[in-house]
């Protein structure tokens, strides 16, 4: 698979390590935060280490697809309520629960 090109002419190995993550250490990440916000909005992936032990990934944010809400969509297939339910229990029911 290294031999082969895309339409960009880079191999699949290429490819695969640009888009590799790159790992710095934490004042590294500080001190160019800016420009690894940049880097990730372009889709690269960036691990953060602490004394060389990975801590944490930072990758592009997605925002999750909101759909138009449906009325009723989360009533549990109640299409009816009645006007007293929340009404007192009969007296069968209330000995039931003992009160």
């Amino acid at each position: 698979m290294n031999g082969l090109r895309t339409t960009a002419g880079k191999t699949i190995a290429g490819m695969e390590a640009e888009m590799a993550s790159t790992q710095l250490n934490l004042y590294e990440a500080k001190t160019q935060l800016s420009s690894l916000v940049d880097r990730v909005a372009k889709g690269e992936e960036i691990v953060i280490a602490k004394a060389g032990k990975p801590m944490a990934k930072l990758v592009r944010f997605v925002p999750e697809l909101q759909l138009p809400r449906r009325p009723g969509k989360n009533l549990l297939g109640i299409t009816y309520i009645a006007d007293d339910f929340d009404g007192p229990l009969p007296e069968d029911v209330l000995q039931d629960f003992g009160l």
